[in-house]
């Protein structure tokens, strides 16, 4: 399992996502502190490697142990740790994301770094778009606040329902309708989510996954760039490292017209389009929560009087 990465030139002109200049990811940079960053959170016991009460002069694990619990030579974790990862078996960095105990999500991502696929085309420039179909099936979602989301965190297309929840995102120019741009630059989004801290992070987790992903793309580095600049909790949760896939779980808002709201949601990935996920959430019967859903609902219109949204889809 010992064989010998390749050293791969740093990418011409770029300093990736973080740096501000649009161009693409830097990907040495990034497998590199990847690895680093997850090095660092672990200790020798938590891996069942003895500690003799040394100084450590570093946080976490030491390259030598953490080599030892891959079975590669130091020298070979080394190199790949500085970004030389292009001709690493998938064995060995099987063994490399059991050591660092990856979840799945943060194997995938090294996978990413490290065998990108291969495009024969410069990213496509061209706008998102939602199916026709796809957007009738939002709009017969009715008391079913639900959106699409596709690359960078970019809302493609949602519901009425959406827009009396999150807000009428219609008003926004296009650019805006981010939700990494919301909730880290609008601070009517930190209003909004009682858990903020917890949504910010999730937001980075999924744009860190997007830029293993594509790493070629500009629009997704400026972004970055972006937000870096203008956001210092931004630039503190980037520099982590982590990586998360969307799913489902339970977030908690505080509405401006209702109140408290406590909303389960799902997260459905597009058949025919892997960078597309439907987003929908539902309170549970008999709740508060549920009352106040049918509330939003049944004012409709009326609710942009009183403070709220209306419907709006690009």
């Amino acid at each position: 399992m010992d064989e010998q990465p390749v050293p791969q030139r740093r990418p011409a002109g770029g300093h990736g996502p973080g740096g501000g200049t649009g161009h693409a990811l830097d990907r040495r940079a990034e497998l590199s502190e990847f690895l680093r960053s997850r090095r660092a959170r672990l200790k020798p016991d938590d891996v069942g490697l003895p500690d003799y009460g040394r100084h450590r002069r570093v946080p976490g694990l030491r390259r030598e142990e953490l080599a030892q619990l891959a079975g590669v030579s130091v020298a070979y974790y080394t190199r790949l740790e500085q970004g030389n990862g292009q001709n690493v078996s998938g064995e060995v960095l099987g063994a490399i994301a059991s050591a660092l105990r990856l979840t799945d999500a943060e194997q995938a991502h090294l996978m990413h770094l490290t065998k990108p696929r291969q495009h024969k085309k410069k990213p496509s420039m061209r706008q998102q778009r939602v199916r026709g179909t796809l957007c009738q099936l939002l709009d017969t979602m009715e008391g079913v606040p639900a959106y699409v989301i596709g690359r960078r965190s970019e809302i493609l297309g949602w519901n009425r329902m959406a827009a009396a929840v999150f807000g009428d995102w219609s008003e926004l120019p296009q650019q805006e309708r981010n939700w990494a741009r919301l909730v880290f630059l609008n601070p009517d989004y930190r209003e909004l989510f009682v858990e903020w801290d917890q949504k910010a992070s999730d937001i980075v987790s999924y744009l860190r996954m997007d830029a293993g992903c594509h790493p070629d793309d500009p629009r997704l580095s400026a972004l970055v760039g972006e937000l870096s600049v203008k956001s210092e909790e931004f630039r503190r949760l980037w520099a982590r490292h982590d990586v998360k896939e969307k799913s489902h779980g339970v977030k908690r808002l505080h509405h401006p017209l209702v109140g408290e709201l406590s909303l389960a949601f799902e997260t459905f990935a597009l058949p025919d389009d892997a960078e597309q996920s439907m987003v929908a959430y539902h309170a549970e019967p008999g709740s508060p929560s549920a009352e106040a859903l049918r509330l939003l609902a049944s004012w409709g219109t009326d609710a942009t009087r009183a403070g709220t949204s209306v419907p709006g889809r690009q």
